[in-house]
């Protein structure tokens, strides 16, 4: 269950990276119209989308490595 977990956190992170990028590289009217920002006749782009995406993206991902690598430990009291 652990490692499905984080499997799913992992994908998601890598979904979060990729918006990250395309919110960096892309203008604002040529973004996915799924993705929010995405504005008709803009020019700019969205920087602090991008950069809050890839940081959002990499934590999930780091943390998802975590709790699949990580095996369930029996504490004693």
């Amino acid at each position: 269950m652990r490692a499905l977990l984080g499997v799913v956190l992992i994908i998601i992170g890598a979904l979060a990276v990729v918006a990250g990028v395309l919110y960096l590289t892309q203008p604002a009217h040529a973004l996915p119209t799924f993705l929010p920002g995405y504005v008709a006749h803009a020019s700019g782009k969205h920087t602090k989308r991008g950069i809050a995406a890839l940081v959002v993206g990499v934590v999930l991902a780091v943390i998802g490595l975590v709790v699949a690598l990580t095996g369930r430990r029996n504490y004693r009291w």
